[in-house]
């Protein structure tokens, strides 16, 4: 009896804990402070549609995740905070081009959004077919892309670039400047292979689908290094060497649509959501106190341990806070409100049985816990079915709704069951009457 109460008093100083921890990161902008997403702290958003008819099709997944990865290295590196990356396939049931969603808080100028992501390098080495020498090109000026041979090898086995002068030979050309590029283990031995194999044939190195140079393979190079020349200027090539060293792109992607959410917009949408937030719970807390009093009361400061316990995890995931997310929070609040109410009414039929306090608290959430259970399974498989298959936004208020099922079971069944037991220990008799005529008994 004595450990309820203590254990008790243990959840109520943690949760006081909890509850300033929450309060100083958001008031200090402190590293755990609260991640707003695009549509609450403002920016851009850019969708990409990335060409993927040249990847090999059990490539393309391995290509996608690569691309990803790509992007958000180079995002990072201009200091975005929070930038969300990911790629999603339209279409029916996912049967439509692949596209790569960039979302940038705090960005609201598209062009330097766009600026940021920058045309990243597509990088490929091709084997000119022999014969075809002298047919790279038509009349036009057009590629003859039948006189190239595919090797497999691009930017992606890449492990580093950087600017050279000649590359250390002596002369007129010694102050031509090329990149020198470095391929990783797996790049540098398939680099060997093609040169091994190919000495005497020319090798075509192309850079965004045109061509800079294609030399003739003297011998084999087995050191994992190659040299990119072309008609490049001192800060040309440092600028390829940049962003060759952040990633060559392994597909191509082409710019499809643009969005801008100001920083004003993006401020009100938060504060809605905020007195959204709040007006729920102060009207849920009312109704809950004023029809079942103590149990009332009770389950309302398990609710408030619940919000501190969310916010506490939105901030240590973190979770990056969206519209949709907060939607998805304030549905949960509901959820958890409702499994009070089932505890409450069952606890009502155990005391009108006659049963006493303590044994009515027990019974009650005992025979509440198969409802809420079953309650709280089908909801998280429609937040795990909705986070699987639904689009970025609809994944953020999955992430939210389930987490808060996960929580709002702990808040109810746990937190609730304790803090009434605790109440009930010792003046059971006592306890019992106030129940019965605080409307938990009618």
């Amino acid at each position: 009896m004595f450990k309820i109460r203590y254990f008790s008093v243990l959840i109520l100083i943690a949760a006081a804990i909890i509850g300033f921890f929450v309060w100083r990161e958001q008031a200090s902008h402190g590293r755990f402070a609260f991640k707003l997403g695009l549509d609450l702290s403002g920016g851009s958003h850019l969708e990409y549609v990335a060409d993927t008819s040249a990847t090999p099709e059990s490539q393309i997944s391995d290509s996608l995740s690569a691309l990803q990865a790509v992007i958000e290295r180079r995002v990072n590196a201009f200091g975005v905070g929070e930038p969300v990356v990911q790629v999603e396939r339209g279409g029916v049931v996912g049967t439509g081009q692949y596209r790569l969603i960039v979302e940038l808080p705090g960005v609201t100028d598209v062009n330097q959004a766009v600026a940021m992501i920058g045309q990243t390098p597509t990088l490929e080495f091709k084997l000119v077919k022999p014969g075809m020498e002298n047919q790279l090109a038509d009349a036009s000026g057009f590629l003859n892309s039948s006189a190239f041979e595919d090797t497999g090898l691009t930017g992606t086995y890449l492990s580093g670039a950087q600017l050279q002068f000649g590359n250390g030979s002596s002369g007129a050309l010694s102050t031509q400047p090329v990149v020198q590029v470095s391929f990783n283990a797996q790049g540098a031995k398939l680099f060997s292979d093609i040169t091994t194999k190919n000495v005497g044939h020319e090798l075509a190195i192309f850079l965004d689908g045109k061509l800079l140079s294609a030399p003739v393979i003297q011998t084999p190079i087995t050191n994992g290094s190659a040299i990119i020349s072309g008609r490049f200027t001192a800060a040309d090539a440092k600028s390829l060497a940049t962003n060759l060293n952040l990633g060559a792109l392994p597909v191509p992607i082409e710019l499809a649509s643009t969005q801008t959410i100001g920083a004003t917009l993006g401020s009100e949408a938060a504060h809605a959501g905020v007195v959204a937030a709040l007006l729920g719970f102060a009207i849920l807390s009312v109704f809950m106190i004023l029809w079942y009093r103590v149990p009332g009361i009770v389950a309302v400061a398990a609710l408030a341990l619940y919000v501190v316990l969310m916010l506490a995890l939105f901030m240590l995931i973190p979770v990056v806070l969206t519209a949709a997310g907060l939607a998805g929070f304030v549905l949960s609040v509901g959820l958890a409100v409702d499994a009070n109410i089932l505890i409450a009414e069952r606890m009502k039929e155990e005391l009108a049985a006659g049963k006493e306090a303590e044994q009515a608290i027990r019974d009650g959430f005992i025979r509440a816990w198969a409802a809420i259970r079953d309650s709280n399974i089908a909801h998280l498989i429609a937040a795990v079915i909705l986070f699987w298959i639904g689009t970025s936004v609809i994944r953020g208020f999955a992430l939210v709704f389930g987490l808060g099922v996960l929580v709002s079971l702990l808040s109810a069944v746990t937190i609730s069951r304790t803090f009434l037991l605790a109440l009930g220990i010792n003046v059971e008799r006592p306890f019992g009457r106030f129940l019965m005529n605080s409307g938990l008994r009618k």
